[in-house]
């Protein structure tokens, strides 16, 4: 799939449609007038371009999600370890906790993360 990002404004309203969906236009028109104070039109621009992503699609005046906030930020972290690290998920884990120490629930959670993902290679 292809890369897809998101400045601010962009990520604001992608999260009201990831709450709200499935909604309809008129209901995302008022729900993006009282949290963002957009005008109309604004929220219709954001939204073709969202759509034109591939986060959403716009059918009948009904907005829904092609994919997900957990599947975008996962694509996200993805595109950033590739990027950055050399698609390394050891030297990430190297750099982010070299500043900040994981806490004993982290280290839990990601040693049942590693021993559920080896019982699934099984």
């Amino acid at each position: 799939m292809s890369e897809i990002r998101l400045g601010a404004v962009e990520a604001r309203f992608a999260d009201l449609v990831w709450q709200n969906a499935p909604i309809t236009t008129l209901e995302l028109v008022k729900l993006c007038k009282s949290e963002l104070e957009w005008a109309r039109t604004t929220t219709y621009t954001v939204l073709k371009k969202l759509c034109e992503k591939g986060l959403f699609q716009t059918e009948n005046s009904l907005v829904t999600i092609l994919i997900s906030k957990s599947e975008f930020y996962a694509m996200q972290s993805e595109q950033f370890v590739e990027e950055s690290f050399q698609g390394s998920l050891p030297a990430f884990l190297t750099a982010f906790s070299s500043r900040k120490t994981p806490s004993e629930t982290d280290l839990k959670t990601i040693r049942e993360w590693l021993e559920s993902y080896e019982e699934g290679k099984k």
